[in-house]
């Protein structure tokens, strides 16, 4: 039953739309992640963001909202050492993402494909969606 999945590191971004936009590419992504259509790749300081962001008040997430959330990733994702990297970012918040998508040979999926190195494999939540189920 062991069948490769694309593996994705997902930036924050992507969560925060997916819980604001319940019908968009966002949460399409989250959606195959929990159908365990994709493998989502993270580390301890990845879940730390994602709580950290979800927990704010603006967002109004509810707690079983943001603990489904970090509970899918543990549950059907894996836990993935980070690379250490000289790459510059104009956000430093960013390269946790992109070391552990080094590490796991991931994608990036980010609503800021231009936050992150030009070599790195960064897509879009569209694209990733487009790699499961092409148009």
């Amino acid at each position: 039953m062991s069948r490769m999945m694309p593996k994705v590191v997902i930036d924050t971004n992507v969560i925060v739309s997916a819980l604001l936009t319940p019908h968009g590419k966002s949460a399409q992504v989250l959606d195959m992640i929990f159908e365990e259509k994709l493998e989502p790749c993270y580390c301890a300081e990845i879940l730390a963001e994602y709580a950290k962001v979800l927990s704010r008040p603006r967002f109004d997430f509810s707690a079983e909202d943001q603990k489904n959330v970090i509970d899918g990733f543990v549950k059907f994702g894996k836990l993935t050492e980070p690379l250490t990297s000289n790459a510059h970012f104009t956000d430093a918040s960013d390269r946790i993402f992109y070391e552990v998508a080094g590490k796991a040979d991931a994608y990036i999926v980010t609503g800021n494909v231009k936050h992150f190195p030009s070599e790195s494999h960064v897509i879009s939540p569209a694209e990733c969606v487009n790699l499961i189920t092409p148009e």
